[in-house]
């Protein structure tokens, strides 16, 4: 049979451009994508190929091609391979969709049954992605249904009059790890006990079975609003806060039924259509047409890269020329920037527009403190030492004051009136009595034109002085507690007003960055908030000494009153003071990727457990900060195979999954050679993590034959001793232990798997569906190689493509350490026993085993059979247990795993698959 053709896209001018016809393939095609020999990151996607230049059109310095100019570096490349039925591609653009338009049919009033096959490129992701619905972007009086995703959860929303305010919604969390599957929401308007019913499904297709995510029963007898709008595949509603915008991904099939179960009024069925299509009725009778970007499309894309650069070649003779080309994924882009990326603060506070704002996280050696805001002049200071105090997780080295130091910030006039004040600081000490200004706020446009903030051992104090220097006001906060928490740590300190009818009122407040314990402490004046113009002091008290203090900013936002605490107008530096710490692995590698705009998606194994929790993010270039956060998770990253992108493989989807490609070794689908490897290289048996600026914790194999004792009790020690970035203390431990379960897994090692494509041709479809971290299992091998099925993760792989050959080598790791255990599970929820043999020797075919055990009996609950046992090799299934105390009797079937031998008295008795805390 022979092999398809590989499209080769090239982007220009902002779109992608089909060049199939000017690949060679007199040359093969090569992609490398994932990790590969053993890494232990994912390597750039690789792309080589070559270009037929005869014309001279891709000779980048001629100027009579049409590409003249635009054959730069890092163009865009993608090669895809095509699968075996097509699928609506959408990107989210809002003109990108499918319509069919409005008929009577269509105009369901009652019971709905809405259904959707689709590919999302992120399930997860926090922005929502319409799927499909009868809903107008235009006229937010003809707005019926529609059905989508985003936040992790899946959403139903009909209306009854059309509009937003008439509207009703059903919402679930979405199952976790999912690719290509299948949702259902289905709407009884008269659930018969006066109400109505509405609930969502998922299954992994559309052809079943369907899992109940959520019911929810409402009171009163609803409806669906009949309205003009168009049925559409990706309905558009910019009007929305966040706003919906069409799936990010694949439509394969969907309905509409008129009915729950009921007649099929609608349905695009794209998997039989001819690649390009652009308009087609669907079984029902609808006539569909897209627009936009929206396409009919077969294609598999294997990777995207960057072409590096584009060298001419040519033969002696001038009768052939040609470029050849080599792409490379985004990884290598972002591996060779090494700036870092700024301090936390430094990177939020301007994105909420102040007027003025200082970080101070100059070098030792410079000479003035700038602002990134357009028009404000630098800070003036003396007597600070710059970059002295490292200590704060969301800013670079601040500066420290000695003994006498001063500041002076000019701060742009503002129309607002009111305004906020904030800054980082930590204070040794402070001064005897309140005899020491902390800070002063020149104001103009209001009586008050000093806002004055001191602190001392026995309080801290607040005046408002006039023009004159005249005291208008003062309020004194002696209480030990606010005082002590001025002191002795890294603090936020907040001034900012609130108007409280005719008067305002003048706040400071201090928040322990650690803690998060707020103190206020208010003064009022009958008078307006007025404009900051100045922020400026002298610290001229000894006292003061080792002052930090940075990231000066001002807002032209006050705060509002009613009673009690004021509500605070600005949150620029929420979080960002401590670095973000407790931040969620998914959650900053979603929020790194999109503040940098890197395209990013991910695949959440678990939606309702968090993923690990972070320390500070630090000042490191942006693929590091990233690394980090995969390296605590544990899960893997790599690159996004459609386009230049990131994309992510939580921990938890690579825990106890089923395989995505099953390959029989006996019937010839892997190619030679197929070699097991027996030796330490993964190997670790000593483990200690450290927590970055934190304690740590060891775990270490003591006994066994990866144990840390010498040969032959062991192997020696192999030690590792990662310092991850994690939140806190108690993450080290679990972590340890993990690690050294990840490496001390007992078995041969499959490095490399090749399969032959232009020879099992139906593997094809299973292989283009096959991404980085997925299962694949090798069934049939010989007894030679143990004579058991292997199951390994998919880490990467290499292919090359060249008529009439196309072969595909998968680098491999162990699956069995992502076996996990599941709480109540029939069979990952057994703990394993803590030692126990076989008495007596038995034969091949006997069925009765006498095994002791060292502590604890097995179990003799019949409901607790059957289970399968590991002895010597064999896998054998338990039917029944006898006997109270040790030794019991075992009834056993034989040959479970296809190996059936003589045992010895001795040999060690397990269970086959036992539980393993996961991480």
């Amino acid at each position: 049979m022979p092999i398809p053709t590989p499209r080769v896209e090239l982007q220009q001018d902002g779109s992608w451009e089909d060049i199939t016809g000017r690949a060679y393939h007199r040359d093969p095609i090569e992609i490398s994508t994932g990790r590969r020999a053993e890494g232990s990151r994912a390597d750039p996607t690789d792309i080589s190929l070559t270009i037929n230049n005869r014309d001279g059109e891709f000779s980048d310095l001629n100027p009579l091609s049409p590409r003249y100019g635009k054959l730069t570096p890092n163009t865009p490349i993608r090669v895809a391979m095509p699968g075996s039925e097509s699928y609506l591609r959408l990107d989210r653009t809002t003109t990108g969709i499918a319509t069919t338009p409005d008929t009577a049919a269509l105009d369901i009033t009652g019971d709905i049954d809405v259904r959707v096959e689709l590919t999302a490129r992120n399930w997860y992701t926090t922005n929502r992605q319409t799927l499909i619905g009868k809903w107008s972007q235009t006229d937010s009086g003809q707005r019926s249904w529609f059905l989508r995703i985003g936040v992790a959860i899946v959403t139903f929303v009909w209306t009854t009059g059309g509009t937003n305010a008439t509207q009703h919604f059903v919402e679930a969390p979405l199952p976790g790890g999912l690719r290509r599957a299948a949702l259902r929401a289905t709407l009884d308007v008269n659930n018969g006990s006066g109400g109505h019913t509405a609930t969502l499904y998922w299954a992994p297709s559309m052809d079943g079975p369907w899992t109940t995510l959520f019911t929810a029963t409402g009171s009163g007898i609803t409806s669906v609003y009949a309205s003009t709008s168009p049925l559409t595949i990706g309905p558009t509603d910019l009007t929305s806060t966040p706003n919906r915008l069409p799936l990010d991904g694949r439509i394969h099939r969907a309905e509409v039924r008129n009915g729950i179960g009921g007649a099929v009024v609608a349905a695009p069925d794209l998997r039989a259509l001819a690649e390009g299509t652009t308009a087609w009725t669907d079984s029902a009778g609808r006539a569909w047409s897209l627009s936009g970007t929206a396409e009919i499309t077969r294609s598999q894309y294997r990777g995207a890269g960057e072409i590096e650069s584009w060298p001419s070649r040519w033969t002696l003779s001038g009768a052939d020329a040609w470029v050849p080309v080599r792409g490379r994924g985004v990884l290598e882009r972002l591996s060779r920037t090494s700036k870092p990326l700024d301090s936390t603060l430094r990177r939020r506070i301007p994105t909420f527009s102040p007027l003025a704002y200082w970080p101070m996280e100059e070098g030792e050696e410079a000479t003035q403190i700038y602002s990134p805001i357009a028009g404000v002049s630098p800070l003036k200071y003396s007597g600070l030492t710059l970059a002295n105090d490292d200590t704060l997780p969301g800013s670079a080295p601040l500066p420290t004051t000695a003994a006498y130091a001063t500041l002076s910030a000019r701060v742009p006039r503002s129309a607002a009136v009111g305004w906020h004040v904030e800054l980082v600081y930590k204070a040794p000490t402070l001064p005897a009595g309140i005899s020491g200004d902390f800070l002063r706020v020149q104001i103009a446009g209001s009586a008050v034109a000093q806002f004055i903030v001191k602190a001392g051992s026995t309080g801290i104090r607040l005046d408002l002085r006039d023009a004159d220097d005249v005291l208008l006001a003062t309020n004194t906060w002696a209480d030990p507690a606010p005082v002590a928490a001025f002191q002795g740590r890294w603090n936020r300190l907040q001034l900012f007003t609130a108007q409280d009818g005719a008067n305002t009122r003048f706040y400071a407040a201090w928040l322990d960055v650690e803690a998060n314990t707020w103190y206020y402490l208010p003064i009022s004046w009958a008078t307006t908030a007025g404009q900051v113009t100045w922020v400026h002091n002298v610290w001229d008290h000894a006292s003061w000494e080792n002052l930090s203090i940075g990231h000066l900013a001002v807002f032209p936002t006050p705060a509002t009153y009613s009673g009690g605490a004021p509500s605070v107008g600005t949150m620029a530096f929420d979080n960002a003071d401590n670095g973000l710490r407790g931040e969620t692995a998914l959650d900053r590698l979603a929020r790194l990727t999109a503040e940098e705009a890197v395209p990013f998606s991910w695949v959440d194994g678990d939606t309702t457990a968090s993923s690990e929790q972070l320390g500070p993010q630090r000042v490191m270039p942006l693929l590091e900060l990233l690394e980090e956060a995969a390296d605590v998770d544990g899960g893997m990253l790599g690159e996004d195979p459609e386009r230049l992108g990131l994309h992510y493989r939580d921990r938890m989807s690579l825990y106890n999954q089923t395989p995505a490609l099953t390959l029989d070794y006996a019937g010839g689908q892997v190619a030679p050679p197929l070699e097991p490897v027996r030796d330490t290289q993964r190997v670790v048996n000593d483990v200690e993590v450290k927590r970055v600026n934190g304690s740590s914790a060891r775990a270490v194999l003591e006994t066994g034959r990866l144990s840390v004792q010498a040969p032959p009790h062991g192997i020696g020690r192999i030690d590792q001793a990662p310092e991850l970035n994690v939140f806190s203390d108690d993450q080290v431990a679990p972590q340890a232990g993990w690690r050294l379960h990840l490496g001390t897994v007992e078995e041969a090692r499959y490095p490399s798997v090749t399969v032959y494509l232009h020879q099992q041709p139906d593997l094809i479809d299973d292989v283009l569906a096959l991404r980085p971290g997925d299962l694949l299992r090798i069934t049939n091998l010989p007894v030679w190689a143990g004579g058991q099925d292997v199951d390994l993760v998919v880490e990467g792989w290499h292919e090359t493509i060249q008529a009439p050959e196309w072969t595909i080598t998968f680098a491999c790791s162990p699956a069995s350490p992502w076996s996990v255990g599941i709480l109540d599970d029939p069979i990952l929820g057994r703990i394993d026993t803590d030692g126990s043999s076989l008495v007596s020797g038995v034969s091949a075919s006997a069925t009765s085993l006498t095994v002791a055990s060292d502590q604890a009996p097995w179990t003799t609950d019949p409901a607790d059979c059957p289970f399968d046992i590991r002895v010597g090799g064999e896998v054998m299934t338990v039917t029944s247990i006898t006997g109270a105390a040790s030794p019991q009797t075992f009834t056993v079937v034989r040959a479970v795993n296809g190996i059936s031998k003589s045992q010895t008295a001795g040999t060690d008795v397990r269970l086959a698959t036992p539980t393993i805390i996961a991480l």
